[in-house]
């Protein structure tokens, strides 16, 4: 894709089809005129007069509690500098939209038009009443240091500039786990910090409070090392200026143990690394590009434990791994600011969470075989779903011990489930898909190249390095289509039809032939049959020349599903294949299974797609609670349509007892954890969230997941075939470029999944 093409990709994200990132959603019902009574007037009337009375029935009756306001005026938004308070917006509502996805916070930004420290506070501090937290973001140094002092001390809410203390939370925690790995104390080490910026200060103030020694830092500005003997300090250079008579930071690595940048790119050399002490400790954090490259750094030395800003290595200081959870701990406990035993909870979390085995969602979101507590692994991931978990309680308890919580924490264990339910508003497990795929990325044939939704899709698994297109279809149209999309890479392009294949052709018909000539087909049939793309596509995954297949999006189901059945087949042990989609709800992934292919399966078939579906929920790294469908209750009916799923249930805990499976269930019993514990507290579902649903017919699953869709507008993966040979895939008609993308992700993980089973 070339520059101007990514340029307009980034400006229509942003533009189309609503513009911006976030939007405001009733939380009432409103269908009625007393629901909007209720709402509005008169009904409004009741909590106006209750908090009139107890401003803190503020948190009670409305969104408050569950509000932060991201603030900035744009004079120091990263990358960018000072572009004024309309430019930072786009920035402050992915900040919003961090908030919302990683700790499911509610957020208003406002971009202030002043420069002018006592106009911002006051703007702040009379907007302040609407919030439950202020976010303070891109503000520039010193004024920014100003600010936050005020806010903190006079409002009674949390506020926390991110840019300072997000970056020192989350670098202390690394810079601990480091100094661990490193058998260093941290009162001993020699840290340089290059940077004299919000961070720099909150950091090195961070890691003053867990031991450093200011006799053992070092702090340069861009004039060189602050010192003593400098003139027209400010006082929060003044607070870390050195004795030592150095001036440069060539001079200041010489046997130092840390380093930590906070500055600009390409500072720091292979020679100053060399001149570190042993087993040296090197955070590159400057952004986009590090003090130091990253494969430089770990080139020139090997005993060097390296962190960057950047999430294509090991070990990234990312901001999103605090802010959201730290302030989801302190509005939960109503906390009157975010203090320092606030903060060094969260570090000391972190740190903490970094040495726990790490679940396997995460091993297959980043691309790893195995990540363990080491050199390549001192920090969390931002996308490990403990997170929601472990760093809001942190941070809530240390609000409740310090003093400043107002509404204390008392059943610890029921608030920890309340923050996992929170875990789904995002699609993490989309992420998780890509990098799946890209970390052995497979041929994979498109068999409708030639429509433009289609080709799109083609487009970005190959700029993305997903998968590796064949195009089927008309060649001159794809051409023209891959023109007008700026399309410029060369990748395969089949027409079947076309005489230039048909060497491939005769030989792929013979083959059929062979394989059907007892079923009716003769040699003349199967090379009619081979000019259609369905069928040439099945072909060439059967006999390797590509590794999957995704069709389906200009043609209806079973018409797809009826030349994958003749050619591929089952795979082994599979005695049917079905069909499982994933919606990604606010309370995290759901699978729906059968949606496309057994109309009216037995007991013993659901008990089968209930072991497929499960088996394919593991593919995600993610463990299966399955709860089985239907109108009944645990018996209530005795109807057969009732035991039916009753029965399949009885099998998978007799043949897979492993499985966490229970049912019969109705599915509001299924999807709520309260209801099961108080009704039904003997099922193996009990305490269990449950993310996988087989229902008993395909009626109930076809509409059930179409109907969540559109009404919720959540985002759909699927129908994911279970039980074929080969990777398989067929989409529903009109799937959506999105839905392609994510559907040659699953194709490419099933292929890298049975070629390992062939070897």
């Amino acid at each position: 894709m070339s520059k101007q093409s990514k340029r307009l990709e980034a400006l229509n994200y942003h533009a189309k089809p609503t513009p911006g990132k976030i939007k405001v959603v009733p939380t009432k019902k409103y269908a009625t005129q007393r629901d909007l009574s209720l709402a509005y007037s008169p009904g409004v009337a009741e909590p106006c007069l209750e908090i009139e009375k107890d401003k803190s029935n503020a948190y009670k009756y409305t969104a408050k509690g569950n509000l932060v306001a991201v603030i900035s005026n744009g004079t120091a938004v990263l990358g960018l500098g000072n572009i004024g308070p309309e430019a930072s917006k786009p920035v402050m509502e992915g900040k919003g939209l961090l908030f919302k996805i990683f700790a499911d916070i509610d957020v208003f930004d406002i971009e202030i038009d002043t420069e002018n420290i006592e106009e911002f506070v006051q703007t702040v501090k009379h907007i302040a009443p609407t919030f439950g937290g202020i976010n303070l973001e891109d503000i520039k140094a010193p004024e920014a240091f100003e600010i936050e002092r005020r806010l903190k001390e006079e409002l009674d809410i949390p506020v926390m500039h991110d840019d300072q203390h997000g970056t020192a939370i989350i670098s202390a925690a690394a810079l601990l786990n480091a100094l661990e790995i490193s058998e260093k104390k941290i009162e001993d080490v020699k840290i340089v910090v290059s940077g004299a910026g919000a961070a720099a200060i909150s950091c090195t103030r961070l890691y003053k409070s867990f031991g450093a020694k200011k006799d053992n830092i070092v702090m340069l500005d861009s004039k060189g090392v602050i010192r003593k003997d400098r003139e027209n300090l400010s006082s929060q250079k003044a607070e870390f200026a050195t004795d030592r008579k150095i001036s440069t930071l060539d001079e200041a690595m010489k046997d130092a143990d840390v380093f930590i940048g906070l500055s600009i790119a390409n500072i720091v050399t292979p020679k100053m690394i060399k001149a570190m002490a042993k087993d040296s400790i090197v955070f590159a954090m400057a952004n986009p590009d590090p003090e130091i490259p990253y494969q430089l750094a770990i080139d020139t030395r090997d005993d060097i434990i390296m962190a960057t800003g950047r999430s294509d290595h090991p070990n990234q200081v990312n901001n999103v791994l605090g802010f959201p959870f730290i302030f989801r701990g302190a509005l939960d406990v109503r906390a009157t600011g975010i203090n320092e035993a606030m903060k060094k909870a969260a570090v000391i979390a972190l740190s903490n969470l970094a040495k726990e085995p790490v679940p396997e969602q995460v091993n297959v979101a980043y691309r790893e075989t195995r990540l363990t507590f080491g050199k390549d692994y001192i920090i969390p991931k931002p996308f490990d779903p403990r997170l929601i978990a472990v760093v809001p309680l942190a941070v809530a308890k240390a609000a409740m011990d310090s003093g400043v919580a107002k509404e204390p924490i008392e059943d610890w264990k029921e608030y920890e489930e309340s923050l996992l339910e929170r875990l789904g508003s995002d699609n993490k497990l989309v992420r998780l898909l890509h990098n799946r795929a890209k970390l052995e990325p497979k041929r994979v044939v498109f068999a409708e190249a030639d429509q433009l939704q289609v080709l799109k899709a083609a487009q970005i698994v190959y700029e993305e390095g997903i998968a590796i297109p064949i195009l089927l279809g008309r060649r001159e149209k794809i051409e023209n289509l891959k023109k007008e999309l700026e399309f410029d890479a060369e990748v395969t392009i089949i027409d079947p039809k076309s005489d230039a294949e048909k060497e491939h052709k005769n030989d792929y018909a013979e083959i059929y032939w062979k394989q059907r000539k007892r079923r009716g087909i003769t040699q003349h049939s199967a090379r009619k049959l081979l000019r259609e793309r369905n069928y040439y596509a099945a072909m060439m995954v059967n006999e390797g020349d590509a590794d999957a297949l995704i069709s389906g999006y200009s043609r209806n189901y079973p018409s797809v599903v009826k030349p994958m059945l003749e050619l591929i087949g089952l795979e082994k042990g599979a005695t049917r294949i079905a069909t499982t989609n994933v919606l990604m709800t606010q309370s995290g992934p759901l699978f729906l299974s059968d949606t496309s292919i057994n109309i009216d399966p037995t007991a013993k078939d659901l008990a089968k797609i209930a072991q497929m579906t499960a088996t394919t929920v593991k593919m995600f790294g993610i463990e299966p609670i399955v709860a089985m469908i239907s109108y009944s209750n645990f018996g209530s009916s005795g109807n057969e349509k009732a035991s039916k799923v009753r029965d399949a249930v009885s099998y998978l805990h007799r043949y897979s007892p492993n499985l966490i499976v229970d049912g019969e269930l109705q599915t509001d019993f299924a999807l709520n954890r309260k209801m099961r514990r108080e009704r039904f507290p003997f099922s193996k579902l009990a305490d269990k969230k449950v993310n996988t649903l087989i229902f008993p017919n395909l009626d109930a699953a076809n509409i059930t997941y179409k109907l969540l869709k559109e009404l919720n507008q959540s985002e759909n993966i699927g129908p994911i075939m279970m039980g074929m040979k080969k990777p398989v895939h067929i989409l529903q008609l009109d799937a959506s470029v999105d839905e392609i993308v994510n559907m040659t992700a699953i194709a490419v993980i099933d292929a890298q999944k049975k070629q390992k089973r062939e070897k």
